[in-house]
């Protein structure tokens, strides 16, 4: 990962964003050597923040695994 100040990342940003998206490597941007954003190349692959469809697990029978007179018993 390349690091660069925010005042050239300023003056450059089209450019260096091309570079981004061209190169697949991404850059850390400091002010007075402490970071202060990375720039990432964007990719499809990246899970959309707050999804949950990969995290339900959907069961066919929701009844056979206790055994139904369990069930009745809450009737």
């Amino acid at each position: 990962m390349k690091n660069m100040t925010v005042t050239e990342f300023k003056t450059h940003a089209l450019k260096i964003l091309g570079e981004v998206a061209a190169n697949k490597e991404s850059i850390l941007v400091t002010k007075r050597g402490k970071p202060l954003a990375e720039i990432t190349p964007y990719t499809e692959s990246r899970p959309e923040p707050g999804r949950l469809a990969d995290a339900y697990l959907f069961e066919e029978d929701i009844v056979s695994p206790l055994g139904e007179s369990m069930w009745n018993a809450s009737k």
